[in-house]
């Protein structure tokens, strides 16, 4: 049996990245999935380049794989935000065609950020498609011929997984593709930092144990339909950034479990969507991060924990990043959105 799969990739601006991610994706070996690819209401031809590599005609080059012509054209559906209700005419014959045949395009009219963005897809995929599983995948990702049956494989095995997640290596690091990115997540207890198991490491047959971990990156991750349809989703105050450590804690306070997979790869070229190249950290990232992660704690810890972590937080945590950004990166334009994000947060309001 294979259940199926609805494959979401959410594009801003990025479909050089995009139709990578596809091209890899509609060569792999599992025969009953649909891809999705949202637009956060692009200010560029990424609409229009993404159909016509669907149409066959952009050849998208990679180290990766080699470009198969075989598969194209493909069929694809447009909805507009306001249109996903609607009943669209073309949708039995579209289900009728091969997974590697089609795709659907849903454009939003705004950009809703990463997690409502996927929210729409979600909503949309669990109504219309009634997939057994829902695939959040980055765009600035390729992905491994197994990846998504690795995936599907454990999650039908225990169904108490929730939520699924691959190896995630780093799509060049210094001229190699095999240095880990992430391997499975942990939260810092009193800080509410995140951490990558594996980072920065090579894959050395290392982190090849299936387990249970904190959290899993939303960058690539596989949603059991049942746990979606019980936590809605993410968390749409995020917009982005945290909302797949939110998920995560939700679904493990729920009783799901939430599993690390080894056999499942993902290469994948990190936040090429929010930080320029060379630069470690853009303003958005940090206004989101700085944020969300006083939102995070604010809601999932105790008082008397959250106020540690506030106290925390104003003294060492702010005259950490005064220093580096002030110092170091010698940039004031990433201080202020550091402390914008502080103040966003309302961090001394805890109901």
């Amino acid at each position: 049996m294979f259940p199926k799969v609805s494959i979401i990739i959410l594009n801003w601006n990025g479909w050089k990245d995009t139709i990578e991610c596809l091209e890899s994706l509609y060569q792999i070996d599992y025969p009953n999935y649909d891809v999705i690819v949202v637009d956060n209401a692009s200010k560029n031809e990424s609409i229009e380049k993404i159909k016509e590599y669907a149409k066959g005609e952009i050849e998208v080059k990679s180290k990766f794989f080699i470009f198969n012509p075989d598969n194209k054209p493909k069929k694809v559906i447009e909805y507009t935000t306001d249109g996903l209700e609607s009943k669209n005419e073309n949708l039995e014959k579209y289900e009728n065609l091969d997974s590697d045949r089609k795709l659907i395009i849903i454009k939003n009219d705004e950009n809703y950020g990463f997690a409502e963005g996927n929210n729409i897809a979600i909503r949309y995929a669990l109504k219309t498609l009634k997939p057994g599983y829902v695939l959040l995948l980055n765009n600035d990702t390729v992905v491994d011929n197994y990846f998504v049956k690795e995936l599907v494989t454990i999650g039908e095995r225990d169904k108490s997984i929730g939520i699924i997640g691959p190896k995630i290596y780093y799509y060049d690091r210094d001229g190699k593709n095999n240095v880990i990115w992430f391997a499975g997540g942990k939260i810092g207890k009193w800080s509410g930092k995140t951490y990558h198991l594996g980072r920065d490491k090579e894959d050395k047959d290392i982190y090849d144990e299936i387990k249970e971990c904190e959290y899993l990156t939303g960058c690539a991750i596989l949603l059991r339909r049942n746990l979606v349809e019980q936590l809605k989703g993410f968390d749409s105050s995020y917009f982005a950034y945290y909302e797949d450590v939110d998920l995560s804690v939700r679904a493990t306070r729920r009783g799901w479990k939430n599993v690390y997979v080894p056999t499942s790869k993902v290469w994948h070229k990190v936040s090429k969507s929010t930080t320029k190249r060379g630069k470690k950290f853009s303003p958005t990232t940090i206004y989101y991060i700085t944020r969300n992660k006083i939102l995070f704690m604010k809601k999932h810890k105790s008082k008397f924990r959250y106020i540690l972590f506030i106290i925390y937080f104003i003294t060492y945590r702010n005259a950490q990043m005064f220093m580096y950004l002030l110092l170091i990166e010698k940039d004031t334009t990433l201080l202020k959105k550091f402390y914008q994000g502080m103040i966003a947060s309302k961090p001394f309001n805890k109901s």
